[in-house]
């Protein structure tokens, strides 16, 4: 998937998104694994904002994302913070390496954005083949619920003094995917100019994940609701899911 106009607003978009309490959670994890980051791949890594954060803790951390507009500027970001970081640009589920890692992240919903299962599947087999054994991989995941209840059929409108957004979904039960539709209305003087983008993510169950990493040599050891050490509620948005590498 490549993104031209989302790529460039992206950052303004989630601005919500705490980069620097979600890298500190990913330190917490890991300390309760016993698990030293080592060399660290930030899959699918977007603009590169927690890469950046994990870097900045010292982490040998390099980003893989499929999109050149957003590694563009994650390029732009790191070279502005003065931190030296390797971006490439491969897809999930085709990924290439120089060697093993020991820590796979994977962050905000990009597994939901694979909306083949057998896309789920490769994945997963990329990652345990480049994984050492013993490593994690920890990503995170948008729940049923929150393709039901909250995306769903709704529209959500962004209003900045950059850009105008308005993001329409249509659900569809049977297969738990969600099409999502981004127009972008950017100002030049009194004129506005309107872009269009569009993709899908699909939600997943926990059994189906499971089988998954089973299948590619991981075991999925434990299921947090977002950020927390908690058992997922009924109506968590997000997991996050932890796997070792056997």
């Amino acid at each position: 998937m490549s993104y031209t106009t989302f790529a460039f607003y992206y950052d303004t978009l989630t601005h919500n998104v705490d980069y620097r309490a979600r890298a500190e959670y990913v330190y917490h994890l890991l300390e309760r694994l016993n698990h030293e980051p080592g060399i660290t791949l930030d899959l699918a890594c977007g603009t590169g904002s927690l890469t950046l954060e994990l870097a900045r803790r010292g982490c040998d951390v390099y980003g893989v994302d499929s999109s050149l507009e957003m590694l563009s500027i994650a390029k732009q970001k790191a070279e502005k913070a003065g931190l030296d970081v390797l971006f490439l640009c491969q897809k999930m589920q085709s990924i290439d390496l120089y060697g093993t890692v020991d820590t796979v992240l994977c962050s905000l919903d990009s597994i939901n954005h694979l909306t083949l299962e057998r896309d789920v599947q490769q994945t997963f087999r990329r990652v345990s083949l480049f994984l050492s054994p013993g490593g994690y991989f920890i990503f995170d995941l948008n729940t049923p619920y929150k393709h039901k209840e909250i995306l769903g059929n709704n529209v959500f409108v962004y209003d900045t003094d950059e850009v105008f957004c308005v993001w329409q979904n249509h659900f569809e039960p049977q297969t738990l995917r969600t099409h999502i539709v981004l127009d972008f209305f950017e100002r030049d003087g009194m004129i506005y100019h309107r872009s269009t983008e569009q993709f899908y993510e699909r939600a997943y169950s926990m059994e189906q994940i499971q089988d998954w990493l089973a299948e590619a040599g991981m075991e999925m050891t434990a299921v947090y609701g977002d950020q927390s050490f908690d058992p997922p509620s009924q109506t968590e948005e997000r997991v996050i899911v932890v796997a070792r590498k056997k």
